[in-house]
């Protein structure tokens, strides 16, 4: 296992305390005890690594916004170099970094994202996520360094797998059960679902053996490990 011990991730940190992937955010989801943070990357048209989940800010494609105007029109949305310092200050919190992309032609961002790692020191406690499957292929071709897995939600994407550089798996807690879970650790794989906000529930995952649950509720989630 790539873990010693099931992970609690704040999405985006700790989003119903302050604004979501938000340095604030960030430090409350660690404060509150939790072992990592889960956030969302995108790159901006001079190759800045910005942390934002939607593909756009203010009606623009956040692709075409330069990152000093972005930061001017956005001065909460930190760069990624930016979570890095903070999670200095907390030895041993893990990141989880989701690469936005859509499949098609890269501009960059995975480049990017491997660079900025390979500079960072933090690579052990270090992984990366994505829907796109053309992202993760590209990432393991540059050497990224860290362990890759694939973000979903609809179950025939399971498919692609055994086609993909990826070491784990990241599924909507909805399409698991236990079969599921010793099914996808059989074949290899970690196992970190998303997004869950109840206590119970994340207590029924641990239990089913995932290595990890990410949600927007730190209490719910501390609570889930007893």
């Amino acid at each position: 296992m790539l873990f010693s011990k099931p992970l609690l991730l704040g999405h985006r940190g700790s989003p119903k305390e302050a604004r979501e992937n938000t340095l604030e955010a960030f430090r409350l989801a660690l404060e509150a005890g939790l072992d990592g943070l889960e956030l969302d990357l995108h790159r901006t048209r001079d190759g800045v690594l910005a942390v934002c989940h939607d593909f756009e800010f203010a009606g623009r494609p956040l692709v075409e916004w330069g990152w000093l105007e972005l930061r001017q029109a956005a001065p909460w949305m930190p760069r990624l170099e930016e979570v890095f310092e903070l999670a200095e200050g907390y030895p041993g919190a893990w990141l989880n970094l989701e690469l936005k992309s859509q499949p098609g032609s890269s501009d960059g961002r995975e480049e990017a994202l491997a660079q900025a790692l390979r500079e960072w020191g933090g690579r052990g406690r270090t992984w990366v996520s994505s829907f796109d499957p053309l992202a993760l292929i590209r990432l393991r071709r540059l050497g990224v360094g860290v362990p890759l897995a694939l973000l979903y939600h609809l179950p025939e994407m399971e498919a692609l797998l055994p086609c993909l550089p990826v070491q784990g798996v990241h599924p909507h807690h909805g399409l698991l059960s236990p079969e599921k879970v010793e099914g996808l650790k059989a074949r290899g794989f970690f196992v970190v679902a998303w997004t869950v906000n109840q206590a119970q529930t994340a207590r029924e995952l641990l239990a089913w053996g995932v290595d990890g649950v990410i949600g927007d509720l730190p209490l719910e989630l501390l609570a889930a490990r007893g």
